[in-house]
């Protein structure tokens, strides 16, 4: 008898990229049965509540194979819930996680697999370079090194998600029940044996980048509130010197107004930049503690990452399930 062949899961997340599904699907499959012909695949999309055409066209391509598997979530779930959720759906040997606009390599696969069969249970994709914007490059350059300099838990400078994860941290990821997950921090945290694989970051084939500023903010952010203490610390430690500065300044006004009480200066002005400053101090450092309340508040209110409304070429006594 025959060795079963291994199975490969590739997870694409994507909201509104109608000008890439199919071309990507494509390119996946003819990729894996070309080089990767002794294991079995299944690809997975997970849309975020698409509102083009996107949808449609991946259940012509569930019709057309059932290998290729689609959930549609019944709303917009956010850029870190979704693409979770899809990685704990699928059912492979390994997950390889991959965007819809082509910015993560197809080509890549075989070599993240190669890694993979070598022993490591996590293949990281690492961007060396990007064809992108070069200032938002070197933007989220600074950012990750200020993340790796402030965090006591590693961090992967340039990892976006991209690369490929064996069945049994996958299973550590069904059993986490995080409400908020950052995977970028779970695999510096809770990975098993990483190699990375240095690529550079080609250009989006179609359709227009879905992060803005906001939601680049918002991925700061978690990763900053989710594996640094640096913040609540430096509020600590910046009242308490502000603190003592300004007892100081008062006790050296008083002894000045004592012994000069005739000449010296009166006037508001020293007193009222004084308040705007410790005012506009204390208004950072309380929207800083804000920022952990949140990332609290998310987590302890225990909802589910997403809310599936279909999916398709899964087994009946999956369908409809939600996680």
């Amino acid at each position: 008898m025959s060795e079963q062949r291994k199975t490969i899961s590739i997870m694409v997340p994507c909201y509104n990229e109608e000008e890439n599904v199919v071309p990507l699907s494509k390119a996946i499959i003819e990729t894996i049965e070309t080089e990767l012909p002794a294991y079995d695949y299944e690809l997975l999309f997970i849309d975020n509540c698409s509102k083009d055409n996107t949808q449609a066209l991946i259940r012509e391509l569930c019709r057309q194979n059932p290998k290729i598997k689609a959930i549609f979530n019944a709303k917009n779930f956010g850029q870190f819930n979704s693409p979770y959720h899809g990685m704990c759906q699928t059912t492979g040997d390994c997950t390889i996680t991959m965007c819809a606009d082509f910015q993560d390599p197809v080509e890549m696969i075989p070599q993240f697999v190669k890694k993979w069969e070598e022993g490591y249970k996590i293949v990281c994709g690492i961007k060396t370079a990007s064809r992108e914007n070069p200032i938002m490059y070197f933007l989220r350059s600074c950012y990750y090194r200020t993340i790796k300099k402030m965090s006591a838990v590693e961090q992967i400078e340039h990892f976006t998600g991209f690369g490929l994860y064996d069945k049994r941290f996958i299973e550590v990821l069904r059993d986490l029940k995080d409400p908020t997950p950052f995977i970028r921090g779970i695999v510096a945290e809770l990975g098993f044996k990483r190699c990375d694989v240095e690529y550079t970051q080609p250009k989006r084939r179609g359709g227009k980048s879905k992060n803005n500023w906001y939601s680049l903010y918002d991925a700061a952010m978690l990763s900053f509130t989710s594996y640094t203490k640096i913040g609540l610390r430096l509020a600590t430690f910046v009242g308490f010197g502000l603190s003592a500065l300004s007892f100081l300044a008062a006790i050296v006004y008083l002894i000045l107004k004592l012994l000069y009480w005739n000449r010296f200066p009166a006037g508001t002005a020293p007193i009222l930049l004084a308040v705007l400053l410790l005012g506009s101090i204390q208004l950072f450092f309380i929207g800083l503690l804000g920022e952990y309340i949140l990332s609290i508040n998310q987590r302890s209110m225990n909802r589910p990452l997403v809310v599936e409304e279909e999916r398709l070429n899964f087994d009946t006594k999956d369908e409809g399930e939600t996680e």
